[in-house]
């Protein structure tokens, strides 16, 4: 698919290259543009899994869509799951985002993307590739594209990371580049939090709640913290499991949904909740309520592996 926008081939030297893709290791010699080069600014790389949970993606949306609403441009790769969230939270504050491909910018990868692309071009933002227009994707080009989206970054945001896991390609390559990481931490019996975790046990610094990202975005970016973030309505509809919005109230009032907001469980962990909260009602059916009545208020999710948990 040939994305439709402006197109431009930068090289170091030009006005336009960015010029923190000059200083990363094994700089990219050309880079090829489908839309806005004005948008490859320093900004906030935020990845995580392909096969993410509804907990990453949440996060994803959260934290991106926070730091497009303050200004600073959201930096990814395009994929499934974290990335994609990334992304979309910029478009939904009408912020340009950038997504750096593997192959060349004429063979979109996963071409299932392509309208999400093309919004991204449409918005303002561009998509970006060191490879030829028309290179079909290799797997190495992936670890290779890797670089230049810790290189534009002042910092990676790392939302959901498994072991073994892709995203820590990005994170070593932050670290070569002397970036910061950023890692949002999960739940210790998740194996799709494991690499993430793992991040944090080797050093990198903890996004645990908005505060402190707040505070890591006053201290790369000068952003100044707000009184209401993320404001009522989408936005926290979007958030990831404890957000501003939830109603406390609504936690405690459901010990099912309290539950699950730490962390995914399947249904003999559940049947342990109920049978300890649900005093003399019969446990299956003070169950069954409780899971509903927190799908329906968007506090849990069933995930496709068969657990509940954290509504993205």
């Amino acid at each position: 698919m040939r994305l439709r926008g402006p197109r431009a081939e930068l090289a170091p030297g030009d006005g336009a290259f960015p010029a923190a893709l000059a200083r990363v290791p094994d700089p990219p010699r050309r880079l090829y543009v489908v839309g806005d080069p004005g948008a490859l600014q320093e900004g906030l790389a935020v990845v995580g899994a392909r096969r993410a949970t509804p907990y990453g993606t949440g996060c994803a949306r959260r934290f991106a869509g926070a730091a497009a609403r303050r200004g600073v441009v959201v930096i990814s790769g395009g994929a499934r799951g974290c990335d994609a969230a990334a992304h979309e939270a910029a478009l939904a504050e009408g912020a340009p985002t950038v997504a750096f491909l593997g192959g060349g910018c004429d063979e979109p990868y996963p071409a299932a993307h392509a309208g999400l692309f093309q919004r991204i071009v449409d918005g303002g933002g561009a998509v970006v590739s060191e490879q030829p227009w028309g290179r079909k994707p290799r797997p190495y080009m992936f670890r290779q594209r890797n670089r230049l989206i810790a290189g534009l970054a002042r910092a990676v945001l790392i939302v959901e990371a498994g072991l073994p896991s892709g995203t820590f390609s990005t994170a070593d390559e932050a670290l070569a580049a002397n970036r910061d990481v950023l890692v949002v931490p999960g739940a210790i019996t998740a194996a799709s939090s494991r690499g993430a975790n793992r991040l944090l046990y080797q050093g990198a610094q903890p996004v645990v709640d908005d505060e402190t990202f707040e505070d890591a975005l006053f201290s790369l970016f000068g952003c100044l913290r707000q009184e209401q973030w993320p404001p009522a309505g989408e936005h926290a509809a979007a958030a990831g499991a404890v957000r501003p919005g939830m109603r406390p109230s609504a936690l405690a009032a459901n010990p099912v949904a309290a539950a699950l907001a730490a962390e995914p469980l399947g249904m003999e962990d559940l049947y342990a909740v109920a049978r300890a909260s649900c005093g003399s009602a019969e446990p299956r059916a003070w169950l069954m309520e409780r899971l509903v009545e927190a799908e329906r208020t968007g506090l849990a999710a069933r995930y496709p592996d068969g657990r509940w948990g954290p509504a993205g």
